[in-house]
């Protein structure tokens, strides 16, 4: 049937978004799955929200680690190899520098300002051994080793004396273990002025050293001028 002139060019004149929707019709069967599907009890084994954030993160790693083989030379085996030897620089200057500290000490001194005897720097530093203070257990042993040589009368007792000049005094009456208190009074700078952290070992052999110094005899002055004197008289005959 055909319409008339003017219905006919009104038809043809509407814009074409005014046109009207085209619309299907929903399938029952999608439907009622759907609505199945939303139900808890099939739910109640998905991942939470932390676990999709893992779990979106390791495939942001892989997708990352797959690039850079890509990238690199030898593909994965050459990364790994890589990889390998940074962590093994790394391991390395971290055994040889230590933990670094968040703020080095700017200075310090070998006793603090109320004395302590011998006895007393080795119980408090039995008692930082035994809590596994490394630190602390080194430099009470060091200052027991240099106040006993104190109560001994190998050294003068002179306030502000670092542990590097009590070493250097103290080889002149125990020659025979000069090189063993020069590396104590290392370790004790290491520590304290170099912002090393101190390992159980390095602890053991200033316990042994000051277990080792009671035991020696000094060698006093008189007696190394008369040994030297003795030998010079030898020699000359």
């Amino acid at each position: 049937m055909a319409l008339p002139r003017t219905a006919a060019t009104a038809v043809l004149a509407l814009p074409r978004g005014d046109a009207p929707p085209v619309t299907t019709p929903r399938d029952p069967a999608r439907e009622a799955a759907k609505r199945e599907l939303s139900k808890r009890m099939y739910h109640e084994n998905d991942p939470g929200l932390l676990q999709r954030a893992l779990n979106a993160f390791w495939d942001w790693v892989d997708k990352l680690f797959s690039a850079a083989s890509a990238a690199t030379p030898g593909g994965t085996l050459g990364l790994v190899v890589i990889l390998l030897a940074i962590g093994a620089v790394v391991a390395a200057l971290w055994w040889r520098l230590g933990t670094p500290r968040r703020t080095p000490t700017s200075s310090a001194t070998l006793f603090d300002d109320r004395p302590k005897s011998a006895a007393e720097h080795r119980a408090a530093a039995e008692a930082h051994a035994a809590q596994g203070h490394w630190n602390q257990a080194v430099q009470e042993r060091m200052r027991a080793i240099v106040r006993s040589l104190e109560e001994r009368a190998l050294l003068d007792p002179r306030p502000g004396r670092t542990a590097d000049e009590a070493a250097a005094e103290a080889s002149r009456t125990l020659p025979s273990r000069a090189d063993r208190l020069r590396a104590a009074a290392r370790d004790f700078d290491d520590i304290t002025y170099g912002g090393r952290d101190a390992h159980p070992r390095v602890y053991h052999r200033l316990a042994e050293l000051d277990r080792d110094l009671e035991r020696t005899k000094p060698v006093l002055a008189n007696s190394a001028q008369s040994t030297a004197h003795s030998a010079r008289q030898g020699a000359a005959s």
